[in-house]
């Protein structure tokens, strides 16, 4: 089985996946798409992901679209280790946490929803930084609460799950934005307790090979 991982060293939702794969010890080919330039409109990506975004998953021929159901089928596909635990109600808790990242959080400070925001509608940069402040901090709010009822150094248990391969990619989103994180000690501890993986610091931003190390 063969796997191209289609995304951006910055992209979230890319870093999510690189994430997943590290700690399964998967090997993939990756190719890059600088959005910064609009390289995610070229139709090489759109063949793969009709929405134009990354990452896109292509396996074996076939393409997988959206960080948390290419998530799901590695998951599947090689299930050691686990990214989800055992029972029902634990594996629908760390999905709860993952989906409150990837649908609640990310969406709203995305790329084209911040060019949206200044070109559509206006908005100062102040204003968006206040905007994805705003939406980030209300998130890891509920977030907090969650890893502190699961986790046990990880968000869920002792462990790295999914709901990992989410949060430490959204925290480094936060940082970016230089948001103010100082209320969730919780999340914070779990980030750090990642950061001493192998597997994790394989995965960051700034050991790809298209980083560029720009501040856009």
């Amino acid at each position: 089985m063969t796997m191209t991982l289609h995304g951006y060293w910055r992209s979230s939702a890319s870093y999510r996946v690189r994430l997943a794969a590290s700690l399964k010890g998967l090997a993939y080919d990756q190719v890059s798409y600088d959005l910064r330039r609009g390289e995610q409109r070229m139709p090489a990506l759109h063949r793969l992901a009709p929405l134009g975004l990354v990452p896109a998953l292509e396996v074996d021929g076939g393409s997988l679209t959206q960080s948390l159901a290419i998530l799901e089928w590695l998951e599947e596909a090689h299930p050691s280790p686990p990214l989800l635990p055992a029972g029902l109600m634990e594996r629908a808790a760390v999905r709860s946490m993952a989906s409150t990242i990837a649908c609640d959080i990310h969406p709203l400070n995305n790329l084209r929803v911040l060019q949206a925001l200044r070109r559509e509608l206006g908005a100062s940069e102040q204003a968006v930084q206040d905007w994805i402040a705003r939406w980030i901090r209300d998130g890891f709010a509920a977030l907090e609460v969650m890893v502190r009822n699961h986790g046990r150094g990880f968000c869920f248990g002792d462990t790295p799950t999914m709901a990992d391969c989410c949060l430490v990619p959204q925290i480094y989103n936060a940082r970016r934005f230089h948001v103010d994180l100082a209320d969730f000690p919780g999340l914070l501890a779990v980030d750090a307790r990642c950061g001493e993986i192998d597997a994790f610091a394989r995965a960051a931003p700034e050991r790809q090979p298209d980083a560029d190390g720009a501040s856009a």
